[in-house]
């Protein structure tokens, strides 16, 4: 169990689900089942943003920070979000037509309703998803693969993001893969596998200068333009805030969550580079979220100071009513192994 859903006082449900800790080169912390291998959904974006980087597309095509953080985005969908996947499309000369993922509605509230009462519809630039699929015409386009099959499995670009998943993650290839919400292929791996991935995305030592050098301008990137991760009341955003430039935060579908920390002598147990993961088995996002919070504390993530006031309303997920009163809350009961 890592958490549960408190109503009028008493416990109405619950959460279980696994939580990885990567530390140091080896599995640090286990809670549950972490080597069962789960879809890792949106959380591998980041690896699959790699061999664009790693091919200097960025440098060649001139991609701003924003940019490149929307490469790696679950995003809201909103004006900044849009605009920034405009511009990566306009770049290599592509057009919104060409994503492969579907439309769908924004995740922020205020630019749903202005497409509403401007009675337009939702494009394909409103997926959460677009940046990356837009990241992902521009490697395609720069293997000479057919654009209009970019994202299939066995196409040299997809081939390159596979390999590169794999690698971060200590793992043999082929990954098995899955079809992910927005159609682009999505990775199945174990729990600590992932974890392991984003140690090595925070920490990038050992890796090759090329791929060392990319994870490090993702997190650059991340910590110039935290809003173009998620947006700018998302979880994703206030955590990055937090270590900026030091730390890559982000979200998978179904209850997946992953982080990576650069080194900091000040987390005593935990100095090293590390990276943590959680998938909460029934889906629930908001399970995750207190869960990783109570987990930064434990591995004294956040210093003395205690929780930031940004994460507050993340620490103890407050319920209420339709009345608008508070009648309970979804808390943290990660059993803690150390």
């Amino acid at each position: 169990m890592l958490a549960e859903t408190t109503r009028s006082g008493r416990v109405e449900s619950w959460h279980r689900g696994a939580l990885a800790v990567w530390h140091g080169g080896e599995l640090a912390i286990a809670v549950g089942d972490v080597a069962r291998p789960v879809f890792a959904r949106s959380a591998t974006k980041p690896f699959q943003a790699l061999p664009l980087l790693e091919r200097g597309l960025h440098q060649q095509l001139g991609l701003s920070a924003g940019e490149i953080a929307v490469l790696c985005a679950s995003h809201d969908g909103a004006p900044v979000h849009t605009a920034a996947v405009a511009s990566l499309l306009r770049r290599g000369g592509l057009t919104e037509d060409q994503l492969g993922c579907g439309p769908h509605a924004p995740f922020d509230t205020a630019t749903r309703r202005e497409l509403a009462q401007r009675g337009e519809r939702p494009g394909r630039r409103h997926n959460n998803c677009s940046g990356k699929h837009a990241g992902f015409l521009l490697l395609a386009q720069a293997c000479g693969d057919d654009l209009l099959h970019y994202l299939d499995p066995g196409c040299r670009s997809q081939r390159e993001v596979a390999a590169a998943v794999a690698a971060m993650a200590g793992l043999a290839e082929p990954l098995p893969v899955g079809v992910d919400g927005c159609g682009a292929p999505t990775f199945v791996l174990p729990l600590a596998a992932l974890a392991r991935a984003f140690a090595n995305l925070a920490n990038p030592v050992g890796l090759a200068d090329v791929r060392a050098n990319a994870c490090r301008t993702i997190l650059a990137a991340s910590a110039a333009e935290p809003v173009l991760v998620a947006g700018a009341e998302r979880f994703c955003t206030a955590l990055l805030r937090c270590w900026p430039g030091a730390a890559f935060a982000k979200n998978g579908a179904e209850g997946v969550y992953a982080l990576g920390l650069a080194p900091d002598p000040a987390r005593r147990e935990f100095p090293q580079g590390l990276g943590l993961a959680v998938k909460i088995d029934d889906g629930a996002e908001r399970a995750y979220w207190p869960v990783v919070v109570d987990a930064l504390q434990r591995l004294l993530a956040f210093g003395s100071a205690g929780v930031p006031a940004a994460l507050q309303p993340f620490a103890s997920v407050p319920l209420h009513n339709t009345q608008k009163l508070r009648i309970g809350e979804v808390r943290s009961v990660l059993p803690w192994p150390r």
